[in-house]
């Protein structure tokens, strides 16, 4: 026998797993910047040996959403200000062109809509993860649609990077609200075929999470 069987779904590997599980702690909040991920409480966590948990650990290094040093062991990044409008700098040209290329290539926004839908479903729920998981596929099923996947590769790490971040916007109700009223103008636009007023209101859209992420940032260097 050489091929799968139908309906036959390989298992993700503990690694795998592990750094899905990581990946969530990160984007509800539950592990927040700066703080250590230690290997043991994980592994016992998880019920796995050390070994998945160091190498996924080791991908989130390479993502941005972890750091390392001998002394402190693997800790969530941190970002300063500045770093992170670095970051939404560079999202804001790359999604741009994303945008501009795809929306052309749309021939339904059904997916789109689908996910927006998911969104506002796990917001009302209060289900962070929820909002995040869903929130990432109707921005990239956007991209996607490109059809460029090394650019869509780069916004993704760029992402990657701020989710700790991005956490801490859509815990506030009163953000989810904006953003979900956000996300029905940007669907509309890209429905109309509009590329140009989807790229602008997604820069609304970056602009006001950057705005109220780098006042709670600076705010708490302040604090220190």
């Amino acid at each position: 026998m050489t091929e799968l069987r139908p309906g036959f779904v390989r298992p993700p590997t503990a690694q795998e797993a592990v750094l899905a599980e990581l990946r969530a702690m990160i984007s509800t909040g539950e592990l927040r910047p700066g703080e250590p991920i230690r290997q043991a409480p994980v592994a016992r966590a998880l019920g796995v040996s050390r070994v998945p948990v160091r190498e996924a650990l080791k991908v989130l290094q390479a993502e941005g959403q972890a750091a390392y040093s001998p002394h402190r062991g693997y800790v969530v990044r941190t970002l300063d200000p500045t770093e992170l409008r670095e970051c939404y700098r560079i999202r804001e040209l790359l999604e741009a062109e994303a945008v501009r290329v795809a929306v052309p290539l749309l021939s339904t926004v059904d997916d789109l809509a689908a996910a927006l839908s998911d969104v506002e479903g796990a917001a009302a729920a209060g289900d962070l993860l929820g909002v995040a998981a869903a929130n990432r596929r109707f921005h990239f099923g956007l991209y996607e649609a490109s059809g460029m996947p090394r650019l869509v590769s780069l916004i993704r790490i760029l992402w990657d990077t701020t989710d700790p971040y991005r956490s801490r916007y859509v815990a506030d109700p009163a953000n989810l609200r904006a953003i979900n009223a956000e996300h029905r103008a940007v669907l509309e636009a890209v429905a109309g075929r509009d590329a140009e007023h989807a790229v602008a209101l997604l820069d609304d859209h970056r602009t006001h999470a950057l705005r109220t992420l780098t006042a709670q940032l600076e705010e708490q260097a302040h604090d220190y």
